[in-house]
């Protein structure tokens, strides 16, 4: 507990200001690992947003989707808290393209409710999912939220 503390009192100066860091490896599509300038690895879970998992109809293609914008690229990562893993949760920024809401809009995201902070995300969703886009496209009974999905009711 005083080591999750001690990480809020370290990146509480930085939630408003970004870091600007390096994406060396994706996870999924909803997780990275950036590096620092100061050469750490940060483990980076994007916030407000839930993609398929790997074993999920679309999970490959969030992960992706995912690389194609960020992989290997400098970004600006704004750190918003620490989840119960240890990973730094928040939003990435490419130049003035939000990342994490990039991937809503073009249907390689759920909208995290229980998480959700920015209500313009509920009209990305709603966008990509009038147009059919990404996971909008797959038949309904294929489209399983990832929440529900880890509850065991998807595999």
């Amino acid at each position: 507990m005083k080591k999750l503390f001690f990480l809020i009192l370290l990146f509480l100066p930085l939630l408003s200001l970004g870091l600007e860091v390096k994406v060396v490896s994706i996870t999924d599509g909803d997780t990275v690992k950036v590096l620092t300038q100061q050469n750490k690895i940060i483990k980076v879970r994007l916030a407000e947003i839930d993609t398929p998992e790997r074993k999920q109809p679309y999970g490959k293609k969030a992960k992706q989707a995912l690389s194609s914008l960020v992989f290997g690229k400098i970004v600006d990562l704004r750190p918003v808290t620490i989840d119960r893993y240890g990973r730094t949760v928040g939003h990435l920024f490419i130049n003035s393209t939000n990342v994490n809401k990039e991937m809503i809009r073009t249907g390689y995201a759920w909208v995290y409710r229980k998480y959700m902070k920015d209500e313009s995300l509920i009209a990305d969703e709603e966008y990509a999912q009038s147009k059919g886009l990404g996971l909008w496209g797959l038949p309904e009974h294929q489209r399983i939220e990832p929440w529900e999905w880890r509850r065991g009711k998807g595999n």
